[in-house]
């Protein structure tokens, strides 16, 4: 069951509160491979390319989500692989989809337009955005895709809404918006610069699990996680993309679920969170709310999906907290899970057809 209510042109101001994100993160770098068969660990910490080397220039960009996936194919890009920590190798927590002409970004972590332009896709161009809970690394960025998105410059928005979906509260978050950027819209609007009717936003809520989106092929299903011991970090989501015969699986913020296991069973590729510290009893209350690599072992191996890949790292603060480095994160997973492992980076692509999963870490991008 969903509600939809689209916000174009009410002033009501109403106070925007968002959760503040519990999760911590640092900056990992991994060596990956270029296809599913040669996917192997990081040598070390440090890469020779990273996503910041690309241009913020969808004509110069040469990333694959430039162009529609091939027929039949699903194509998933890792925008961001952070978490609240600020980096410059890993932003935001963000992923796009994409199937057919479509484009679905699922979270909206800092930086977002930033590595979807890198990616050579306008904010204007996706049909819409897609939370799975709303602590703030998740949702930052939701204005700038909206605002960028209609602004003509950056590509505009021909028409209609820049559609938001999520559980109980997305709402409250699109209204707010709405209320606190009227100004741009209107002054925009009487600056000649734009159409007013191009800067709409609305929202679609979720109230249940199961297909909450169903398009031309593509389904979304959604799930519910838990990001806390104690459940009160609610609503928490996963979801479950499925495009013909293809699938993805995104955790969301979660500690050990049976849920993305129940729905992750043989997917092609499950995206999973994690975290990790040298010392584990250093930052408890950072790292009960998270998946170890020991854990997503045991998530990975009970799936059994054709990939399995991490994002939203936690992995230390620098300067503060020492994290792990890619061999160890790898070699904790690997006590439970003999399958390929993938340590996810911003920009990577994975593309889902009927020979396997391909995948284009950065410097296979930066080859291209």
């Amino acid at each position: 069951m969903s509600m939809v209510r689209s916000r174009r042109f009410s002033t009501i101001l109403l106070s925007l509160g968002v959760s503040s994100a519990l999760a911590l993160s640092a900056c990992a770098t991994t060596d990956g491979a270029t296809t599913a068969a040669e996917v192997t660990p990081a040598a070390s910490v440090s890469a020779e390319i990273n996503a910041n080397d690309f241009p913020v220039d969808v004509v110069e960009s040469t990333h694959p989500a430039k162009d529609a996936p091939a027929e039949g194919e699903l194509r998933v890009t890792l925008l961001g692989t952070g978490s609240p920590v600020p980096s410059t190798e890993r932003f935001g927590f963000s992923i796009l989809v994409q199937a057919g002409d479509m484009n679905y970004l699922v979270d909206a972590g800092r930086g977002a337009v930033i590595r979807l332009t890198q990616a050579g896709v306008e904010a204007g161009e996706l049909d819409g955005l897609i939370l799975t809970h709303y602590h703030s690394d998740h949702v930052l960025s939701v204005d700038d895709l909206w605002m960028t998105g209609y602004v003509p410059a950056f590509g505009g928005r021909d028409g209609g809404d820049f559609m938001v979906y999520g559980p109980e509260g997305v709402g409250t978050i699109v209204d707010n918006l709405y209320a606190a950027f009227e100004n741009d819209r209107q002054v925009r609007a009487a600056d000649g610069e734009l159409d007013l009717e191009t800067t709409g936003i609305a929202w679609e809520e979720f109230t249940e699990e199961g297909v909450v989106l169903d398009r031309d092929g593509l389904t979304v299903t959604m799930f519910d996680v838990q990001h806390d011991p104690a459940n009160v970090i609610l609503p928490s989501q996963g979801y479950r993309i499925d495009y013909g015969e293809h699938s993805v699986l995104i955790s969301g913020d979660t500690i050990p679920h049976p849920n993305v296991v129940e729905h992750g069973k043989n997917v092609d590729l499950l995206i999973h969170e994690v975290a990790a510290f040298q010392d584990p009893d250093v930052l408890p209350q950072v790292i009960s709310h998270h998946t170890t690599p020991e854990q997503a072992g045991e998530i990975f191996r009970d799936a059994n999906p054709g990939m399995a890949v991490y994002t939203h790292f936690v992995n230390g603060i620098p300067g503060k907290v020492e994290g792990v480095s890619d061999e160890e994160m790898i070699s904790r997973t690997k006590e439970n899970f003999d399958g390929e492992v993938v340590l996810g980076e911003d920009l990577m692509v994975f593309t889902i057809g009927d020979d396997g999963v391909e995948v284009l870490d950065q410097q296979a991008l930066s080859e291209r």
